[in-house]
Order: C-alpha cells, then sequence, then structure tokens
C-alpha cells in the first residue's frame, strides 16, 4: 500500500528519462477521464517548456525533476529547477536575494519547485493516489537535504496549494501567504446574469467597456482544439513577443513552444484573437482546466480603447460560463481586474533557508507581510462591484 517499503529519490535533469505515462499517473491521473485538474504539471506542458529551450541551459530554469520511487515503482515526481535568477516566478523574493547578498552570501543558484513562467495555483507534490504522506514527505526532505548538501541559500516552492502550504511548514518550510484576483462562476447562466449581480454603476461601466471594445472594427473569435491553425500562432508570436519585450526585456518562451503546444496541447488552449478582415491585430492565451479557465498571455500589434479587458477578462468568462468552469485566474497583480469581478485570492508558498539566523529573520517578515496581505485583501472586499444585499434580503 501507499506508507512502507524503501523509498528512493533521485534527481533528473530531462523528461526524456521519464516515460510521460508514469509522469502523469503522478501529475493527473484524473486526465485519464476527462481534464487535468490544471494542465501546468503534465508531461506535455513541462515537456514543451523543456524540448523548445524555454527551460534549460541558458535559460536560468535548469530541470531537477525530482522522481521518488517505493520498491522500485514510480509513486511522487515534483518540477524541480535550479535557478540562476528570480525571473519568471511571479511570487517575487528579490528583497530575500537583497537581504542575503548584504549579509555576504550567494543567493543564486537556489531550488525552484514551480511551473515555469505560471503564476497558477496547483499541486507542487504530485503523489500517485495512496502515497501521497511517503511521497510529499520525501520531496520536501530531498529539497531541504540538496541545499543544505551543496551550499545553496535557499529552496522554494511557489503556486502551491494551501493543503501543501500546511504540510511543508511541518517539515520547517516557511509558509507565504501573497494574493491574486480570481472570478468566481456562481452558476451564472450566462454574463448578463453575472451583470445582474453588480451595482448598477458596474453593469453599466462593463457594458460600456465591452461596446467600445467590440467597436474595434473587426471580430473577436475563440479558437480551441482542431480550429487551432498554425497560422494563429505565427500573429498570436508577435503579440507575446511585444508584451515580453516590454515586461520582461527578453520573452520567456521560445517560438518553438507555441509549435509544440499546437501538436500536443492545443485541446488544452483557449486563444481569443480580435481579427480585422481575417488579419489578427490582438489576442489573449488561455489554458483549460477541470474546473478553471486560467488566463496567461496578452498581446497586440494595434491599441484600442478597452480591447485588453474585453480579450482578457470577459471573453474568459463568457467561456467559463459556456463550459460550467468554477473560475477564472487571470494571472498576476492587477487591482483593475476587481472593478470587473475578480476577488482578491490568497496565493500559497514555501520557502526554506538551511542558514538558521537569515530563516529567522524571513520568518518574522513573512509574519509582518501576512498582516498586512490580510489588512488589504479585507479592505479590497468592501469596493467589491456586486450590489449589497437588500434589508429583507438578509
Amino acid at each position: 500500500m501507499a506508507d512502507g517499503g524503501a523509498l528512493s529519490v533521485t534527481l533528473v535533469s530531462s523528461l526524456d528519462e521519464i516515460a510521460a505515462q508514469d509522469w502523469d499517473a503522478c501529475a493527473c491521473p484524473e486526465d485519464a477521464t476527462g481534464r487535468p485538474t490544471d494542465p501546468f504539471t503534465t508531461y506535455r506542458f513541462l515537456h514543451a517548456l523543456e524540448a523548445s529551450g524555454s527551460v534549460g541551459p541558458g535559460t536560468g530554469w535548469e530541470p531537477r525533476y525530482i522522481t521518488v520511487e517505493q520498491d522500485g515503482a514510480l509513486i511522487a515526481v515534483a518540477p524541480h529547477y535550479v535557478k540562476s535568477h528570480s525571473q519568471g516566478e511571479y511570487i517575487f523574493d528579490h528583497a530575500f536575494a537583497q537581504a542575503y547578498t548584504r549579509s555576504g552570501g550567494q543567493y543564486y543558484p537556489k531550488l525552484q519547485v514551480a511551473a515555469p513562467f505560471t503564476p497558477a495555483t496547483g499541486r507542487r507534490f504530485l503523489c500517485k493516489a495512496g502515497f501521497e504522506n511517503a511521497g510529499t514527505a520525501a520531496i520536501l526532505q530531498a529539497m531541504a537535504q540538496v541545499a543544505r548538501d551543496n551550499n545553496l541559500s535557499s529552496a522554494h516552492v511557489t503556486f502551491c496549494t494551501a493543503q501543501e502550504a500546511a504540510r511543508g511548514t511541518e517539515y520547517g518550510f516557511l509558509h507565504r501567504v501573497t494574493e491574486q484576483f480570481h472570478w468566481e462562476n456562481a452558476r451564472y447562466t450566462d454574463f448578463e446574469a453575472f451583470l445582474g449581480a453588480l451595482s448598477s454603476r458596474k453593469r453599466k461601466t462593463i457594458r460600456k467597456e465591452r461596446k467600445t471594445a467590440q467597436a474595434f472594427g473587426g471580430e473577436i473569435h475563440a479558437y480551441t482544439g482542431d480550429d487551432l491553425r498554425p497560422e494563429h500562432w505565427d500573429a498570436f508570436w508577435q503579440f507575446y513577443q511585444d508584451t515580453g519585450a516590454r515586461k520582461w526585456g527578453t520573452p520567456y518562451l521560445t517560438r518553438q513552444f507555441f509549435d509544440i503546444v499546437q501538436q500536443t496541447m492545443r485541446d488544452d488552449v483557449l486563444l481569443v484573437l480580435a481579427e480585422r478582415d481575417g488579419i489578427p491585430i490582438a489576442g489573449a492565451l488561455n489554458f483549460i482546466g477541470r474546473d478553471c479557465l486560467y488566463g496567461r498571455y496578452w498581446g497586440c500589434v494595434e491599441d484600442h480603447s478597452c480591447l485588453h479587458f474585453e480579450l482578457c477578462y470577459y471573453q474568459a468568462m463568457d467561456f467559463a460560463i459556456q463550459q460550467g468552469l468554477g473560475r477564472v485566474e487571470a494571472g498576476a497583480q492587477g487591482t483593475h481586474k476587481l472593478a470587473r469581478g475578480y476577488m482578491p485570492s490568497e496565493i500559497h508558498s514555501l520557502h526554506h533557508f538551511p542558514e538558521p539566523g537569515f530563516h529567522q529573520a524571513v520568518a518574522r517578515y513573512l509574519r509582518e507581510e501576512r498582516a498586512a496581505i490580510d489588512y488589504e485583501m479585507s479592505a479590497l472586499a468592501g469596493f467589491a462591484p456586486f450590489r449589497k444585499p437588500r434589508q429583507e434580503d438578509t
């Protein structure tokens, strides 16, 4: 059964050394009966990153996937990387890096369990059913030991679940809470039903934004599965390069990544394009989970008022309603999402520093940060766009 039996933990530098069915038996066993809970720890997504050169030599993301075997059978895996910078993480530790350097240490390289370039919550300790205790413990202990044995500054687990964060604290990791903005589908029958839940002023604003956006001079189309064609990716690559160059300096993903996604993941993708005379001028890329739509990238070659809101937020909400998905996660940052129905949600991560004094200093910082986050989330909730309950409804 799950617990008991000899455990063996190894670090693997390429997913080519692991059979796809063995990885996915740990990462997404539910994929056999439908969509994975989220696509970002599936073999096909992580392998697309590796095969395209988006992670690997020269990227600052060196794969060292953790595998855990019990009596020779694979029971758990984790997407584990050696990082030489803090880019593409979205739960930022630049303050930790600066403090560590000022104290005389070398912060990089560090260890990271993450879905690269993906600010979306999901399982990070990927265990076969029934092996959760043994597999999670082995991964956490391995991370701490590798950091200690190699004199590395730290080990991190980002965008993990709340349950995983609680488990990590049992093994000496620090629990950090930050925030994002998520849209919850309250079983709306259509977008108008969602609007009906808003205050009159917010409802009018969103209707005006949608009307303004859709007056850009063309049509908006949503593509998924076999409707996606290579020319759609040619257009989106231009959008992605423009946005990446402005936000990060250098786009994280290579052109080949999108070609591989077309081959192996097009059923996991929703690509929303604004087109004029058949030529895309803006687009938003989403990935489809079992109960969530994950907004990832946006870009354009023309600026049009409110088109960003329409493609990234309202079209995503429309799709979620039509498909019966429970929520939309529209990526990192953005208090502007609040006015559009996206509410503050807790995001969890784990952090371990082998040097005891620094570990304690970060623990103090995280306690103060948590209090500030709690206050901010409470304050932001007061600006929610939803109608206040009438007296007779309470």
